[in-house]
């Protein structure tokens, strides 16, 4: 039973306690007759009492219970919650059932009274803990990329940062006047978006299969326009095309990735924010009814050009939520992107799981997602891992509601990985330290271990790796407890160096083994986080590509749905000089679109004449103009000076 419904009890059986010993009050009163006559006017308003809490309301009557535990019953409920309430539901409940029970079962009742008092001082003594075990025994039995609902709106961290009353704002008085629109868990709709229209975007069911559903995005044919019109936009390298398009449709997708990205470059954060809301906004009011962002059972293909954008604007998403301080709804983004295709991880974005972890302090769910993929994903492997799973063990030593035992247990762990991870990767160090501007000790600047022969001998993908980690994470190690932390177990990582740790050989033999060639979705990931120190390592084949903002490094099988359709393209000698001139403008522009080759050269040919006797009448006009001398009166009284 709830703590509600056994109170409800406990009321109850005070209440019936109370009213036997009035009963028995009245029948002494009967006996008495010098009493009848001083309590003549008390008696008669005591037959008229059918419930406990009017006779708590009459201050004249007086009554001496025979038993104690009523009268702490009806002491209690006079200091105890307001009693109006409880009194209503108690004569409503008795209006149409009338008992009456001996008086031994009423000592049992209040036998039973007792053990309902217990049971709620052990709830209301368990009640702080019981949140938060039943939170944590919730979340271990949940997967480890489970999404919570409440947890994708940025504005639930930021009221549990600074409260509702500033998140909010003016936003409380205009409720009343905004428009009613579709309910979603992504973002909210805002009144300075234009009006939302089906942008011709919907989302089909591929297959089931072992309880994992296959969806995919799909665009209809007046949407597949609008896609061919941008592609001619973004080769015009014009970005007020791209705004036009936009005006004209302004949900559609990769034009606000687009000049999402050139808002970007042009520092102007709050509109690129908002155009990936956009996108964010018009996918969702796409959704099949059965996709479901928190299951983690369904699948987007990124091979499909239709859902890569659905990838990439989350993406996009989950980074301006970090720089505006929201980590934790940046994680469960990263969850979901995850959830959509854990085996492939078309954006790799195992690579900043570890980093919004750290950031949103949820030490145990980075520590749970590396003991259940470390089998068959070798996340040792990656730097970041390494370092800060290590990390985690450290933060959480720190904790003070943990006992001795468990600190000690949780430090030695974090030494043991942190020296792993020092070992395996040690050309991570020396630009940690540099970032975070310390000044190394001479002993380990000038060891052969970590100089600097170690970060130009180490492999073009593990050098790929390791910048992107030191860029991106050396603001979590600035701290002077994990530096202190750092120093010790780098000096123990030196000695089992010159003790010719047989771990030592191992990793080195593992580091010229493997990380000679990063995948695609690693280079990817480079690209769109923008790193510098990490972009400068890409590999040429990467760099000399031409890369675009809404689909960059797409994979090598693609599957294309819809392709767009050919121009035309004719030679320099039949194109007219006109017609050059509108090409070196706009690289789309084709004036001759004729379907056989004889009718394109009779084509330039009379546009060609055309612009001949063009210019000759321009030539003649030009020969016939003659320029007049004016002619200026005799006037001595001019200033020579005047005209100079």
């Amino acid at each position: 039973m709830s703590s509600r419904a056994l109170r409800r009890l406990k009321g109850e059986q005070r209440a019936q306690a109370a009213l036997h010993v009035l009963k028995l009050t009245d029948e002494d009163d009967k006996d008495e007759d010098e009493q009848m006559k001083i309590n003549t006017q008390t008696a008669h308003k005591q037959k008229k009492i059918s419930n406990i809490f009017e006779l708590i309301g009459e201050p004249d009557v007086d009554v001496c219970p025979s038993d104690e535990e009523p009268a702490e019953g009806i002491n209690e409920r006079q200091q105890g919650a307001p009693l109006e309430k409880d009194a209503v539901k108690y004569e409503k409940s008795n209006k149409k059932k009338k008992k009456k029970k001996a008086p031994a079962d009423e000592k049992d009742n209040l036998g039973t009274g007792d053990n309902i008092d217990a049971i709620l001082e052990t709830l209301d003594r368990s009640k702080g803990l019981s949140h938060r075990s039943t939170d944590n025994s919730a979340s271990e039995h949940r997967p480890v990329l489970y999404v919570e609902h409440r947890n994708l709106n940025p504005e639930t961290e930021l009221k549990r940062y600074f409260g509702a009353r500033a998140v909010l704002g003016d936003q409380r008085l205009k409720q009343r006047q905004r428009q009613f629109h579709r309910c979603t868990w992504m973002t909210v709709y805002k009144d300075t978006w234009p009006r939302f229209s089906r942008p011709g975007i919907s989302m089909s069911l591929v297959e089931s299969k072992d309880g994992i559903q296959h969806f995919t995005f799909e665009h209809n044919r007046d949407y597949q326009q609008v896609q061919f019109k941008f592609f001619d936009a973004v080769e015009s390298v014009d970005p007020n095309n791209i705004v036009v398009l936009l005006q004209l449709n302004p949900y559609h997708i990769d034009s606000l990735l687009q000049l999402s990205d050139v808002c970007r470059m042009q520092e102007d954060q709050e509109t690129a924010r908002d155009l990936i809301e956009r996108a964010l906004y018009s996918f969702e009011c796409s959704f099949h009814p059965v996709f479901s962002l928190t299951s983690g059972m369904c699948r987007l293909d990124y091979r499909r050009p239709e859902n890569r954008a659905f990838y990439l604007v989350l993406f996009k998403h989950v980074i301006f939520l970090e720089k505006r301080g929201c980590p934790r709804t940046a994680l469960e983004y990263c969850k979901l992107i995850l959830s959509l295709d854990p085996d492939n991880d078309p954006l790799c974005m195992l690579l900043l799981f570890d980093f919004l972890c750290l950031r949103c302090r949820e030490y145990t769910t980075l520590i749970r997602l590396y003991e259940e993929w470390e089998v068959h994903r070798n996340l040792s492997q990656l730097p970041n891992f390494s370092f800060s799973v290590a990390l985690s063990y450290y933060h959480l030593s720190q904790q003070e509601d943990i006992s001795p035992v468990e600190n000690q247990q949780l430090k030695e762990k974090s030494n043991v990985l942190l020296q792993n991870a020092l070992i395996m990767f040690p050309g991570v160090l020396m630009p940690l330290l540099d970032l975070c501007t310390v000044q190394t000790d001479a002993a380990v600047s000038s060891h052969a271990f970590f100089g600097p022969s170690i970060q130009t001998g180490q492999p073009p993908a593990l050098s790929e790796l390791v910048s992107l980690y030191v860029g991106r994470c050396h603001s979590l190690w600035k701290e002077a407890g994990q530096m202190l932390w750092l120093e010790e177990n780098v000096r123990k990582v030196l000695e089992r160096v010159d003790k010719h740790d047989p771990y030592v050989e191992d990793c080195q033999n593992k580091r010229k083994q493997r990380y000679q060639s990063a995948p695609r979705n690693i280079h990817r990931h480079v690209l769109m986080s923008e790193i510098k120190a990490a972009t400068t390592t890409l590999p040429l084949e990467v760099t000399t590509q031409p890369g675009m903002g809404f689909d960059p490094l797409p994979p090598m099988d693609s599957i294309v749905s819809y392709t767009r359709p050919e121009r035309q393209n004719t030679g320099a000698s039949n194109e007219s000089t006109l017609s050059l001139f509108f090409r070196s403008l706009l690289p789309n522009f084709n004036l001759q679109r004729p379907e056989d080759r004889q009718e394109v050269a009779r084509a330039g040919h009379e546009l060609n004449q055309e612009v001949n006797r063009l210019m000759v009448a321009m030539r003649d006009m030009l020969a016939n103009i003659q320029f007049r001398e004016p002619q200026w009166e005799d006037n001595h009284d001019r200033d020579e000076e005047e005209w100079d």
